[in-house]
């Protein structure tokens, strides 16, 4: 069976592990520009109307990619660029099993995918006017920004923990302790 033949079948079935498929050609066709963009609230829109089939959704999310600092759908043959608001994908949901250093939370996204909070997928809380908005990564760099109600739900796991000898305040997951920023005064 041919590689191209086994990236058919895990097309047509769906089962692709959540990856993108890796490209066919060294350098991609870019399509260019045709009025993809995903909403700070995740909705995805093209040309200006929202996309409000789930399974379309699902799929462009499995072969986005994120690409000297920009987004793009990748196919094994071409990419079309794809305007961000905040993040890709947002955190829906959040599921806590353990704890203490234990302890594992799985956030669910606004496309099913879940994830938990790792080494390898970082809890983390980018600068935005007005305060921090706080993160997982996904995969390969992309990530989902935690919806309100998640966010709560996590700030009321939150422990002191010592942190390089000073005391910092955040959660586990996954062996590792994530800090939440803290305003110095």
């Amino acid at each position: 069976m041919s590689d191209q033949d086994k990236r058919d079948g895990l097309v047509a079935s769906g089962k692709g592990g959540g990856k993108p498929p890796e490209p066919l050609l060294p350098n991609l066709n870019n399509c260019g520009d045709i009025g993809l963009k995903i909403a700070r609230d995740g909705t995805w829109f093209y040309q200006g109307g929202p996309i409000n089939r789930k399974p379309l959704v699902k799929l462009f999310a499995s072969v986005l990619r994120r690409e000297d600092g920009g987004f793009y759908l990748v196919t094994p043959v071409e990419k079309v660029p794809i305007a961000v608001e905040a993040e890709p994908f947002v955190a829906v949901a959040l599921t806590q099993e353990g704890s203490g250093a234990d302890q594992r939370l799985t956030f669910r996204t606004n496309v099913d995918d879940a994830v938990t909070a790792d080494a390898a997928h970082p809890i983390g809380f980018r600068a935005e006017a007005g305060g921090y908005a706080p993160y997982v990564v996904v995969r390969d760099g992309l990530r989902a920004r935690l919806a309100r109600p998640v966010y709560y739900e996590l700030a009321a796991l939150a422990v002191e923990t010592d942190v390089e000898g000073q005391i910092g305040i955040g959660v586990w997951s996954g062996g590792v302790f994530f800090p939440f920023p803290m305003e110095e005064d």
